[in-house]
């Protein structure tokens, strides 16, 4: 191994002399070099300087006379860090990214693994994706690829026109870029590459009726959102006022819909200049976001395990606090240590929200109009409650509408409640209903 190729200074060992790695792994070890219980050099007291590559490093060890439970202790360091690199999102991190997301996460490597792993499970990073607007729909392939059909009276669909096209049609200025995530709002777009770039199209300005003003700009082909250039993105998530992303190293950012410090900081109606979310969430890693029409859900990582927070407008309880009061900084939804149910995936409907937990089971909470809560009626919940009926069903992801909730099961199968008009639920029976 080269060291002076790869970064990494050279182990250095007392009265042994240069050799390949190879050699040192292949000759018989000396009863010298089995006291030798550490590696020199300058990197941080604990790591292996040869630690840029964990699977040679764990090959070396296992030839050393170490204390079984050290060597154990080593070799599930070694693995962790060896499964981060393996990570498409991690790959590219220098080292001292490497170590900021290492300590944000709580300061060890099978940690950054959970985070890394969370997050591709939720966001279904790296793999084909179909994500429905209020009037459009975007679909991603597992190669970068972007499709896009429905309404296009703000140029969302990114074909450099407003026209209409109910048919799917790739979006061709994106060719060589590949494309991970996307978000679809009300006549706006959102593209996230694998580069962490941000391409944004359709309407530029958020909550016209609010505030009052009428956007008029429109970009009907995707274009690198400027103001988050410096900031590697992984998701992002629209709101009818604001937008939220989501960094690599978990951070939370959001523009727009600050006034009265709504989202935990004043800005303009229509400011662009991306805002972290402050609060119990600056030193909390988050693997997963979602909007609703004025609130935002967030997916936290911990050493104690996963958890959501909540922050925005509380109208119908769907914050998730037991009240209808709005919260201009992140706060944790506790009902879910009281059920007893780890987060994996959150989903936030314009008026309702749903969880789905490790052991499958589903929560809901909100405004429960036409049954989209999945309770049997249209009561309104203002803590996480489970949906007993599909206590039979193991639950894999969820996601919600404006009064519609669709679940996917392990095995494949879905299910569909709320608001059933036009088909929108996808059963046979005719009318609306629940």
């Amino acid at each position: 191994m080269d060291a002076t190729t790869s970064g990494t200074p050279t182990v250095q060992y007392h009265n042994l002399p240069d050799q390949p790695i190879t050699a040192i792994v292949a000759a018989p070890v000396s009863a010298f070099l089995r006291q030798v219980r550490h590696c020199f050099g300058d990197s941080t007291p604990g790591e292996f300087p040869l630690a840029a590559n964990p699977s040679i490093v764990l090959h070396v060890l296992t030839t050393c006379n170490l204390d079984p439970q050290d060597l154990a202790k080593l070799e599930a360091k070694l693995a962790a860090l060896d499964m981060c690199q393996r990570r498409a999102i991690f790959k590219p991190m220098t080292d001292e990214e490497r170590q900021s997301l290492k300590h944000r996460c709580g300061g060890s490597w099978k940690l950054v693994l959970r985070f890394l792993l969370a997050g591709e499970a939720c966001c279904r990073r790296e793999k084909s994706q179909a994500i429905a607007g209020p009037g459009h729909s975007i679909a991603v392939t597992s190669s970068g690829a972007v499709y896009s059909f429905g309404s296009n009276s703000s140029g969302q669909l990114g074909h450099g026109n407003t026209e209409e096209d109910w048919r799917p049609q790739q979006i061709r200025s994106l060719q060589g870029i590949r494309i991970i995530q996307a978000a679809a709002g009300a006549g706006r777009t959102m593209l996230i590459s694998d580069a962490g770039r941000v391409y944004a199209f359709g309407k530029d300005s958020f909550g016209e009726a609010e505030y009052g003003v009428q956007g008029t700009k429109l970009v009907t082909t995707p274009q690198p959102v400027e103001s988050l250039k410096d900031i590697f993105v992984v998701q992002a998530a629209i709101g009818n006022f604001f937008t939220a992303v989501l960094s690599r190293e978990g951070r939370v950012y959001t523009f727009s819909w600050g006034k009265d410090s709504k989202l935990g900081h004043k800005t303009e109606p229509n400011d662009v200049e991306p805002q972290p979310l402050l609060g119990a969430l600056e030193n909390i890693p988050v693997v997963q976001i979602a909007a609703g029409y004025c609130y935002l859900l967030c997916l936290a990582c911990q050493p104690s395990g996963m958890s959501v927070y909540s922050v925005g407008c509380g109208l119908g309880g769907k914050l998730g606090h037991g009240s209808r009061t709005d919260e201009k900084y992140p706060r944790l939804i506790e009902q879910f240590q009281l059920l007893n149910l780890q987060p994996m995936v959150v989903a936030a409907g314009a008026w309702h929200a749903a969880v789905v937990g490790r052991d499958g089971r589903v929560c809901t909470w909100g405004w429960g109009r036409y049954g989209c809560l999945g309770h049997g009626n249209e009561e309104c919940e203002s803590v996480p409650k489970v949906v007993e009926a599909l206590s039979d069903v193991k639950a894999v992801h969820v996601a919600t509408g404006d009064y519609t909730t669709f679940v996917v099961s392990d095995d494949g199968d879905v299910y569909s409640f709320g608001c059933g008009e036009s088909a929108s639920l996808g059963h046979n029976t005719a009318g609306e209903g629940q």
